[in-house]
């Protein structure tokens, strides 16, 4: 079966398929669209379950790469189409195809306005978000990393809010600047090893000199996916413009593409240099869970808040890389992917009230249980998870990077912990203002409660959240095999640096 080339499927069949979709045309043919896209989604989604059931989890060697020779695609700097995953990568290219079809069911009735485009764009878009999760070839990462800014920027700023060209202008420009550092980067390993294979990349001897240089590439240009602070600013903005299913992509898995960067090319590329301003990364990943968490306290838009807590969370993701440990990096990963289903599904909610009120503002609600009891539950349980209560997947990646922390130092630890109170506290104060109280807006006193597409995406990822929280042991046997060599050739090659 690992003949099969199932990762081509999964890059492919969402891009070709979003091409159909836009063929549709007109939005007379808006329901043959949405069919189209929904069909895609999920035969998009189909061809990645056999990565997971055929994965070897005894091994940390890239898999599924067709079984044959990559095909040559630039013969002259030897580029090839190189795809492969390991146990990091595997679980992204799931949560990108699972959410695809989230985001097209949920945009089902929302979307009235050029609805072709509309399916077409999240479409394309997953199609390249999974050439990003498994491309072993320097230059094809780099052209899908590169080609999933359009369509978000599209997403954004033709069906987002009042303010959308300027918050689609500033997140294009913010990530296109990291982008270009990352090409010089890869342009000088090239001529470093006279390759572009990434896994050829992690075996090179970068010296020491070029080490501190090509860091700070990479901590530019995945920092602002990440995004981490100071360069987190454009986050907030794109979330509130951005139509809902923009926010859930942006959220579940544009923000994944700056840490696995980190995970893919600087901890294996320049150990050292990584070894050597670890305090700063450490220090900026506090200064996002800490201090951004406050900022959340402080927000009075639903979605502002939301995004603000996704910075916090993110920057527990880059603070477990950056332990060099099992538990950190492991528990990094599991945050990543926990985070995709929360601040995904905490979005969706969002969205639901929006679509009936017509406001973001935390101010116009209260009461909502009273008209909408099933949806205060869904928003309940996802509140909790982005809280981190036990028992929900929010818990498992926070509590496990507090643990590598703890083998690093107790007040990294302590501070890190300071998330589960600070995460609590803006959550709550939320949930409690939006859900809880008299009902004393109008609108409010006349919503009807979710309907049957609505129940079905949020029981979806309720089930997931839980899930995970209860037994997350199927979300990470599959990668200690890849973490461990991950960390084995981290340590081992700061031990053996080549001076010159």
């Amino acid at each position: 079966m690992t003949d099969i080339p199932f990762l081509s499927l999964a890059i492919w069949i969402p891009i070709f398929g979003g091409v159909l979709v836009l063929a549709t045309g007109p939005d007379s043919n808006a329901r043959m669209a949405r069919m189209a896209a929904l069909l895609t989604a999920i035969l998009g989604f189909a061809v990645t379950i056999p990565l997971y059931l055929y994965f070897d989890r005894n091994t940390a060697e890239m898999q599924f790469g067709g079984g044959e020779e990559p095909l040559l695609w630039i013969e002259h700097f030897k580029v090839y189409y190189r795809l492969g995953i390991d146990g990091i990568s595997l679980w992204f290219v799931l949560l990108n195809s699972f959410m695809t079809i989230i985001v097209v069911i949920a945009g089902w009735e929302s979307t009235q306005k050029r609805v072709a485009q509309y399916m077409a764009a999240f479409l394309i878009m997953s199609g390249l978000m999974n050439g990003i999760f498994s491309a072993l070839d320097g230059v094809l990462f780099y052209v899908f990393f590169e080609a999933s800014l359009i369509p978000l920027y599209l997403i954004i700023g033709v069906w987002g809010g009042p303010n959308r060209v300027y918050a689609a202008f500033k997140f294009f420009l913010f990530t296109l600047a990291g982008s270009l550092l990352l090409l010089l980067a890869i342009i000088y390993l090239f001529n470093l090893t006279g390759s572009f294979d990434i896994l050829v990349w992690h075996k090179a001897g970068v010296p020491a000199n070029a080490q501190t240089l090509i860091f700070f590439a990479f901590l530019v240009a995945f920092g602002v996916k990440v995004p981490m602070w100071p360069i987190h600013t454009w986050l907030p903005d794109a979330h509130v413009e951005a139509p809902t299913g923009g926010s859930v992509v942006l959220a579940a898995i544009a923000l994944k593409l700056g840490a696995y960067g980190f995970i893919r090319f600087a901890l294996p590329i320049v150990p050292a240099a990584c070894e050597d301003y670890r305090w700063l990364v450490v220090g900026l990943s506090l200064v996002a869970v800490v201090y951004i968490g406050f900022v959340a306290l402080a927000q009075t838009d639903m979605k502002k808040l939301v995004a603000y807590s996704s910075v916090s969370h993110m920057g527990f993701v880059t603070l477990g890389f950056f332990l060099f440990n099992q538990l950190g990096i492991e528990g990094a990963l599991i945050q990543m992917i926990s985070h995709g289903f929360v601040s995904g599904a905490m979005f969706l909610c969002i969205g639901v009230l929006y679509d009936r009120v017509h406001s973001r503002q935390i101010g116009d609600y209260g009461g909502v249980v009273n008209t909408m009891p099933k949806f205060a539950a869904f928003f309940m349980l996802f509140a909790m998870a982005n809280a981190g209560l036990p028992a929900t997947s929010g818990f498992v990646g926070e509590f496990t990077v507090i643990l590598g922390a703890m083998q690093v130092h107790f007040l990294i630890a302590f501070l890190a912990a300071t998330t589960l109170i600070l995460g609590a506290a803006y959550t709550l104060w939320m949930y409690k203002r939006v859900v809880f109280g008299e009902v004393a807006n109008e609108k409010v006193a006349g919503l009807t409660d979710i309907n049957r597409r609505e129940f079905f995406f949020l029981s979806l990822l309720a089930l997931c959240v839980l899930a995970m929280g209860l037994y997350p042991f199927p979300f990470t046997e599959v990668m200690h095999a890849s973490v461990n060599h991950l960390v084995e050739q981290v340590n081992g090659k700061m031990l053996t640096l080549p001076s010159h």
